[in-house]
């Protein structure tokens, strides 16, 4: 199955569908082999690479199957071009709620996420 990259908003949307039903072979689709995940854990800064990410969200139980509530949202995309965007979302996979950082960018097969930094609180 192929998916259009060919705009931000549906990476967007695809990046949301996929962390909901914890599909991590659908992330791969939007996510450049070469990407990361950034977030501060107790003043340090910690780093995982996509692969690495990716066998987390193979071993975790999705929200979905879990019925776990869904909202996700864009804040902002900002595109300074025709190939570079940040976007801020907020979405959440309870009991963790995040602000997530991507930046996407065009590249020859589409629009694929490059990086991405996140924060998120622990809400009972």
């Amino acid at each position: 199955m192929t998916h259009d990259r060919s705009t931000v908003e549906a990476v967007v949307q695809h990046y949301f569908d996929a962390l909901y039903e914890g599909d991590a072979e659908k992330l791969g689709e939007i996510f450049h082999p070469s990407a990361d995940l950034r977030w501060v854990e107790k003043g340090e800064l910690k780093v995982l690479t996509v692969p690495d990410w990716m066998g987390w969200v193979r071993k975790r139980p999705s929200a979905k199957a879990e019925g776990k509530p869904r909202e996700d949202f864009v804040v902002t995309i900002d595109r300074s071009d025709d190939s570079t965007a940040f976007i801020k979302v907020r979405c959440q996979l309870p009991p963790r709620y995040f602000t997530d950082y991507l930046v996407a960018m065009k590249l020859k097969d589409g629009w694929q996420i490059v990086s991405k930094s996140y924060r998120y609180d622990l809400r009972e």
